[in-house]
């Protein structure tokens, strides 16, 4: 059964992660208090679950800001989960996964996912990744809102920033915010090649090199959706968005 637990009031409105919620699911009990207790330190209103049913109905009911979500659950696993709860409503998911498996990854990312980590981690690392995300998320809402000059054409690609939708030979492709983000970046400068370090400055706001499988695996899933060919990979560099020749 879920042990759902939610954070007290108090001092919480004074520190950066104040007022934004974010639900744990993870069925190992030292690693969701962990999450939950770090998390808390950071300002953020938690709580938890630890199958799949539970999230599911714990997120319709709580609304939260940000979902935390380990692969492996009792119940149904997090792949389904992502998938019930972005049914619901978008929100963003840090996927958790205990395999070093790049299918797997790509595959949480393919359902609605917006980044992940692999066990194990630091919680350190984890809250960081937390705040980054939900930035992001609030600069793509501020965008939303803000008039941009037209829709931006790559021979069959179109990226409407205000909209923040994408277009593949006028058909729309659904992309993550992440995914967004990232070919806006690599839109910005077409055939230019960005390095790994340089994608993750931009579109993620931090900067490790533990970091860059990350960008390799969005740049592989944004590629299943936008053609793989419109992607560029320059070996031990980073990849560039290739253009039609004029």
């Amino acid at each position: 059964m879920d042990q759902t637990q939610t954070t007290q009031g108090g001092a919480a409105a004074a520190t950066p992660g104040a007022q934004r919620r974010v639900l744990v699911v993870e069925d190992d009990p030292t690693i969701v208090e962990a999450i939950a207790a770090r998390l808390r330190a950071e300002g953020f209103q938690v709580q938890t679950a630890t199958d799949g049913p539970a999230a599911v109905d714990t997120a319709e009911a709580w609304q939260p800001d940000l979902l935390v979500l380990d692969v492996m659950l009792p119940g149904f696993d997090g792949l389904e989960v992502c998938r019930r709860v972005q049914a619901q409503r978008p929100v963003p998911v840090m996927m958790l996964t205990a395999r070093d498996d790049e299918t797997d990854m790509l595959v949480g990312l393919g359902v609605g996912a917006d980044d992940y980590m692999t066990k194990p981690f630091s919680m350190r690392e984890l809250a960081a990744r937390v705040h980054v995300l939900l930035r992001r998320v609030e600069r793509a809402a501020l965008a939303a809102h803000t008039p941009r000059s037209g829709i931006l054409r790559l021979g069959e690609l179109e990226i409407d920033h205000a909209q923040r939708r994408v277009r593949v030979r006028s058909a729309d492709v659904h992309l993550t915010p992440t995914e967004f983000d990232l070919l806006v970046c690599l839109a910005n400068t077409p055939r230019a090649v960005l390095s790994r370090e340089q994608l993750l400055a931009e579109v993620w706001d931090w900067a490790d090199a533990s970091g860059t499988r990350t960008v390799d695996s969005h740049i592989k899933a944004l590629r299943r959706k936008i053609g793989a060919e419109r992607i560029r990979t320059v070996h031990g560099v980073g990849y560039a968005l290739e253009t039609p020749s004029a």
